[in-house]
């Protein structure tokens, strides 16, 4: 499944994070890529040691960590720290599937990556192109949102960013390893989980409830890989 997630920092959250990276080093973006990935690869990015990536890293994991739509849509077991990348006029990404496992440098700490996500830094109308292209059962879709909102989608998902004709675009990109690993199974439960708190604004003292969320809890019992 493919949701996005608005404003997962305030702006002035964003506005420090911005100011933060700017003033970042930056890098060839290859330095992360697999082989399948650097043929296809075109931009700058953050090197995950520096102490920008970690700062930045650390608030985006904090918001997340309280987060409710993020926390009810990826099931996190485990969050890769969030990489930092930018596209220039005439960068680009080709299109890939991300690696199934990743290893942190720093910790040596291993993930399945079950999840992508992108964090927007730059609004739509700061640059052209730029649209992440994200290809799977839920059809084509194209992706560019406003600054602090988020993407989450299948890591399985075959994917590219077209290339960039006019300004700066820049987000984090990270990945998530689910309590769920099956995106079937996942999709269930987020239909479920917004079923349930739709019912909850609208019939509150309705009787379904405690059955509905009960097995919702039942299933994810039944289902998660903890």
């Amino acid at each position: 499944m493919l949701i996005t997630i608005p404003d997962v920092l305030s702006p002035e959250h964003l506005a420090q994070c911005r100011a933060r990276l700017d003033a970042a080093e930056w890098v060839d973006g290859n330095v992360t890529s697999g082989h399948q990935s650097a043929r296809a690869k075109s931009n700058e990015q953050v090197p995950e040691e520096s102490d920008a990536a970690r700062e930045v890293g650390g608030a985006i994991m904090q918001a997340l960590s309280s987060h409710p739509t993020f926390m009810a849509a990826a099931l996190p077991q485990h969050v890769f720290p969030p990489l930092f990348n930018r596209y220039g006029v005439g960068h680009r990404f080709g299109a890939h599937i991300d690696n199934s496992i990743r290893q942190h440098r720093q910790s040596g700490a291993r993930i399945r990556t079950d999840l992508s996500a992108t964090l927007f830094f730059a609004g739509p109308e700061e640059y052209d192109g730029g649209e992440l292209v994200i290809e799977d059962n839920f059809g084509t879709q194209k992706v560019k949102l406003p600054a602090g909102h988020l993407v989450l989608y299948p890591a399985s998902s075959l994917h590219h960013v077209t290339e960039v004709t006019r300004g700066r675009r820049m987000g984090a990109f990270f990945w998530i390893q689910s309590m769920i690993r099956d995106d079937g199974q996942r999709r269930i439960l987020w239909d479920m989980d917004q079923a349930i708190q739709q019912l909850t604004l609208s019939v509150p003292e309705h009787p379904s409830l405690v059955s509905l969320t009960g097995t919702y809890h039942n299933l994810l019992r039944r289902w998660a890989d903890v």
